[in-house]
């Protein structure tokens, strides 16, 4: 990769801030086993450097493609692949989803108690794609107290083997909403959804979808929801913080489950790549929508993906339950598959007007449309809120813009 900071119109010096903020504070103290760090603007690689190891167990260290789990990441993948056919009319963003899962058309609230039968109400309006598209419509990610959440594991959600894209529809219809469509915003498994809508719409697997239409595209050579036998060596380990700060190790990459095939594609969470894979992705993004001469979306669509959906142009901190997501919600809008920055002052942080989310270990990026600049970040740390890796690095990258 040709390094250019000063043709990407950064101070070379103040960008190298970076690698050492990263490998005093996180490699050398332990706090991370390695990192990798990419940032590009006008479409010059400007700085990319690996620090510490991908595997410490086996001493691998991190190179330029090491293949990492980006979790989240994924969901801005999969609501491109759904606003694909967006383009190509198959729905509108206020149509209800009933439409192609009728199923839900009878979709209940929860109102009371702690197991089923529940007490329900009527929705006060149906889901619509708007809503999945922007986790507004209803749904959780499960795992928590609420009695919608039990009720998630009681029909074993994403718990048995041979789970499907159609399965997991149908259990999520088992279960009524944690609130109405549009009342508020809860992270939730509605990118799972989309990937499901994608395969309905299609009629092709969704994983096929994601490599025909997205992947092979873009040149995005190492990115899918298996790692091949070939490449686990390239294959990043999963570590975890104990309470103690120690690490612990929790994926093996040479025991994996992603070296085994897949039943179930999460278009929520489940792929893999490289940096250089994913900012194939985002510069596709930032120019619009093309890369070398292939067009993925039009340029007006990332404009609509990229703006903020919630009601009243309100943040996050207004309209989110619970705690858990990639993002602060202060001065944090919600678009199509994407937060957005909708202020500096109000966020607290450079990159108004950016777009962007994160990964469940620990894995960000964003897409700045005014700077012209993109940055991606992969590391292997879960939980992701161990760290403010974002607010780190958006100090350290807009510092260094210097034109």
């Amino acid at each position: 990769m040709d390094i250019q900071p000063e043709a990407a119109g950064f101070d070379r010096d103040r960008l190298a801030r970076i690698t050492d903020h990263l490998d005093r504070n996180y490699i050398a103290s332990g706090k991370l086993v390695g990192c990798q760090t990419l940032v590009a603007r006008h479409g010059h690689p400007a700085y990319f450097e690996s620090l510490g190891a991908a595997d410490r167990e086996r001493q691998i260290p991190i190179a330029d493609d090491t293949i990492f789990r980006i979790y989240s990441m994924s969901k801005p993948i999969t609501s491109v692949a759904l606003m694909q056919l967006y383009e190509k009319g198959y729905f509108q963003l206020n149509d209800p989803v009933h439409r192609v899962i009728p199923e839900w058309k009878e979709l209940r609230v929860w109102v009371s108690g702690n197991e089923a039968p529940f007490e329900t109400r009527a929705a006060n309006r149906p889901m619509t794609f708007r809503d999945l598209l922007s986790h507004s419509g209803g749904l959780t990610y499960g795992g928590g107290q609420h009695p919608v959440e039990k009720a998630y594991a009681a029909v074993g959600m994403r718990s048995e083997d041979g789970e499907t894209l159609q399965s997991f529809v149908e259990k999520l219809g088992q279960v009524p909403l944690r609130y109405s469509p549009g009342e508020a915003w809860l992270y939730s498994y509605s990118t799972d959804v989309c990937g499901y809508l994608v395969q309905a719409f299609s009629d092709m697997s969704f994983d096929q979808y994601l490599q025909t239409e997205i992947f092979d595209p873009l040149g995005m050579t190492d990115t899918g929801f298996t790692v091949p036998a070939e490449n686990t060596t390239r294959f990043a380990a999963n570590y975890a913080r104990r309470a103690d700060k120690s690490l612990e190790l929790i994926d093996d990459p040479m025991s994996s489950a992603y070296l085994q095939p897949k039943t179930f594609f999460s278009g929520g969470g489940g792929l893999v790549g490289t940096s250089y894979d994913y900012w194939r992705f985002c510069e596709m993004l930032r120019r619009g929508g093309e890369l070398d001469g292939t067009r993925i979306l039009g340029p007006r669509t990332i404009d609509l993906m990229r703006a903020n959906h919630l009601p009243n142009g309100g943040d996050l901190s207004s309209l989110a339950l619970g705690a858990f997501s990639e993002t602060a919600y202060e001065g944090i809008g919600f678009g199509l598959g994407f937060a957005t920055t909708l202020g500096a002052v109000d966020a607290g942080q450079f990159g108004a007007g950016d777009y962007f989310w994160g990964g469940a270990a620990s894995t960000i990026f964003w897409v700045d449309p005014h700077e012209d600049l993109v940055v991606i970040f992969m590391t292997q740390l879960m939980p992701s809120n161990t760290f403010n890796f974002r607010g780190q690095l958006k100090n350290l990258v807009y510092s260094a813009i210097v034109d």
